[in-house]
């Protein structure tokens, strides 16, 4: 994955879980708390998965695996 940003309403990846993402799916990563962190952070990490996804992940991950690509 070159580009390790990833639109929230993408497709799922087949690493996608309701705990990690492909890539960052942030709607602003500049401001996620998370950002640069090593181990945690898709843009830190060597694998580019982001393993402390946004709280409103869970809900849009089963939405998506559901076949719904809402926008919310």
């Amino acid at each position: 994955m070159n580009n390790k940003k990833v639109p929230f309403n993408a497709p799922l990846y087949p690493l996608d879980t309701e705990l990690q993402t492909m890539g960052c799916r942030a709607n602003n990563p500049d401001i996620c708390g998370n950002n640069g962190l090593s181990g945690i952070c898709a843009f830190a990490s060597d694998d580019g998965i982001c393993r402390k996804p946004s709280r409103a992940w869970k809900k849009q991950y089963q939405k998506l695996k559901e076949g719904k690509n809402d926008t919310k």
